[in-house]
């Protein structure tokens, strides 16, 4: 998982950097944390007011602070909404030949 924090550098970004960063560790979870402060590639995302909060390159907040919590529920539901990649050839029946391999 990447998480870019967009923003000019602000007190805002600086704590919406700290609270995902914080978010990750009650989650467990693990991440690269970016901070974005290149004006034309935070336009690039569509956004008009920082701070932003994009996970795996999808904005998913913008133009306000986010606490602890709301950057705790936004992550579990990436999580949750996360394809599978488990490997479907060694499924019965998942291969070209129907399964006579």
């Amino acid at each position: 998982m990447i998480i870019k924090i967009l923003g000019s550098g602000c007190p805002n970004c600086a704590k919406l950097e700290a609270n995902a960063k914080r978010a990750l560790e009650e989650l467990n979870l693990e991440a690269i944390v970016e901070k974005v402060t290149d004006i034309n590639l935070i336009i690039n995302y569509g956004v008009m007011s920082t701070p932003a909060l994009v996970v795996d390159e999808k904005v998913l907040a913008s133009g306000r602070f986010l606490d602890i919590k709301e950057i705790k529920e936004i992550l579990s539901n990436q999580q949750l909404s996360k394809p599978t990649t488990e490997n479907t050839s060694t499924k019965p029946g998942s291969c070209s030949c129907g399964s006579r391999c």
